[in-house]
């Protein structure tokens, strides 16, 4: 406590901001990765742009630590370099600020991990594939297709109403049957 006793007035501010704002914050991240709420009043919606409805974002508790901890280290940081008091604050706020959009940036960032990418069988109708075990004719068996899906390859069972499709040969998806396989006809 001497340390803290012999500090300028200004510095004792920052370094109580900086300190308090790192406990919380560790306390934070430690109940989010556990699974806990506390202080966990952040709703961001992954398909919605963060400035979407105004500054309702900025305002929450996360948001108000992730200022803190911004200002106060940068409070900390800078106070030996830079003189004026002034000066020293309106830094300090904009590291907050930074802090504060860094945070909307890895919460962005995140949520396009939690992005549904499962194949649907109806996103290839309509769409090319390839013949890749031939199809029967007149709905008599099933053939196989390789689709590419956003990317990704698909083998999907496949019949025919026509005639008899052979290997490598282009085909058109026009219905889906039953959810498991797909009703093509050649191109």
């Amino acid at each position: 406590m001497d340390w803290f006793n012999s500090l300028a007035p200004a510095l004792k501010i920052y370094w109580a901001i900086a300190i308090v704002a790192s406990v919380i914050f560790v306390i934070q991240t430690i109940m989010s990765l556990v699974g806990g709420d506390v202080f966990d009043d952040v709703d961001v919606n992954a398909d919605a742009d963060i400035h979407s409805d105004g500054v309702s974002h900025f305002f929450s508790v996360r948001n108000l630590v992730n200022f803190l901890l911004g200002a106060g280290w940068g409070g900390v940081c800078f106070y030996g370099t830079i003189t004026s008091k002034l000066l020293l604050a309106v830094v300090a706020v904009l590291f907050g600020i930074i802090f504060v959009l860094i945070f909307f940036g890895l919460i962005k960032i995140l949520l396009k991990l939690q992005k549904d990418n499962t194949f649907h069988l109806d996103e290839t109708l309509n769409k090319t594939a390839d013949v890749y075990i031939p199809i029967p004719e007149n709905r008599s068996g099933k053939g196989k297709i390789q689709i590419s899906v956003r990317g990704s390859f698909h083998e999907i069972d496949a019949i025919t109403a026509g005639d008899k499709i052979t290997t490598s040969s282009k085909v058109r998806i026009v219905e889906i049957i039953d959810n498991q396989a797909v009703l093509v006809e050649k191109i």
